[in-house]
């Protein structure tokens, strides 16, 4: 005999899981996952590429002024 009970979800086992793009909106409207759009949109203007420099470059800065000048 057949269980037809539902399976739960990755996303009950896994809270933090990243969740599958959204293809059926009105079944998952209560909990969405993203849209196809906003996953595949393209990162034109990002600040990663400068933040990955700019923050260790102030820590060393600091690190230094905080050791010679304090």
């Amino acid at each position: 005999m057949e269980n037809k009970e539902e399976k739960p979800h990755e996303e009950h086992l896994h809270p933090h899981a990243h969740k599958p793009i959204e293809d059926n909106y009105p079944k998952h409207k209560a909990d969405p996952g993203p849209s196809p759009q906003a996953v595949k949109e393209k990162d034109i203007n990002g600040a990663a590429i400068v933040l990955r420099w700019i923050i260790p470059l102030l820590v060393i800065a600091l690190l230094i002024y905080w050791l010679f000048f304090k």
